[in-house]
């Protein structure tokens, strides 16, 4: 039996209606965008289509700002392994802001490897918002 190609296509990036984990609902584009204003509880990322590809480990890997823990080390980037639920799967890649913002702004990178391969990088920027 011959294998299909997997096909990868980034259906959308940016800014986010809250995403709850626990539920199968991927959460809603609200904005096509790489510069994310660090406000608490934006949720920011991007949803891939992965088709021809189930059972096969995703690697994922969101790097941050030095990001301090609790006692004031530098955070490693945070990164995972998800399974590849369907033969055409839409996967969100994502997070949000928290207290305190100002440790978040800055440069952040959101990639997906699969088979050894980056099929997924975005890089998104975090800024002050603008005060009026």
């Amino acid at each position: 039996m011959v294998k299909r190609k997997t096909a990868i296509r980034m259906r959308s990036f940016g800014i986010y209606t809250h995403w709850d984990a626990h539920s199968k609902e991927l959460p809603k584009i609200l904005e096509f965008t790489t510069t994310i204003p660090a406000v608490v509880d934006v949720e920011f990322g991007f949803i891939v289509n992965i088709k021809n590809a189930k059972n096969q480990p995703l690697e994922y890997c969101i790097y941050h700002p030095d990001i301090p823990d609790d006692q004031g080390n530098i955070r490693l980037p945070f990164d995972g392994t998800v399974y590849v639920q369907t033969n055409d799967w839409d996967f969100f890649l994502g997070d949000t802001i928290w207290e305190p913002v100002e440790n978040k702004l800055g440069t952040w990178r959101l990639t997906l490897e699969l088979d050894g391969q980056i099929i997924a990088d975005k890089t998104f920027l975090l800024h002050q918002p603008d005060s009026d």
